[in-house]
């Protein structure tokens, strides 16, 4: 395994698990971040680390703009997703 394929900051499902279980949760949603390139995410590192949102109460992914970049069951409360305890 190489080290781009270990960085949570690369996109996957697996890697928002990851990064939920440390990121700030505010509001009710979960602030994580994600490499991009030209606004989409990248599968390489870029020097851009973008800002995205999870709204656990919903299941979905906003961008730092608020736009609606999709909706994953996984992630929604409503169809037993349970997000980690924040301190």
């Amino acid at each position: 395994m190489t080290i781009e394929t270990e960085d949570i900051y690369i996109f996957s499902k697996e890697n928002i698990h990851k990064q939920i279980k440390t990121a700030p949760f505010k509001q009710g949603f979960f602030i994580i971040k994600f490499y991009t390139s030209s606004g989409k995410f990248s599968k390489v590192v870029t020097e851009t680390l973008s800002k995205f949102y999870l709204y656990p109460s919903g299941g979905t992914l906003r961008d730092s703009s608020f736009n609606l970049i999709f909706y994953d069951s996984q992630f929604d409360t409503y169809r037993g997703f349970e997000p980690p305890k924040q301190n």
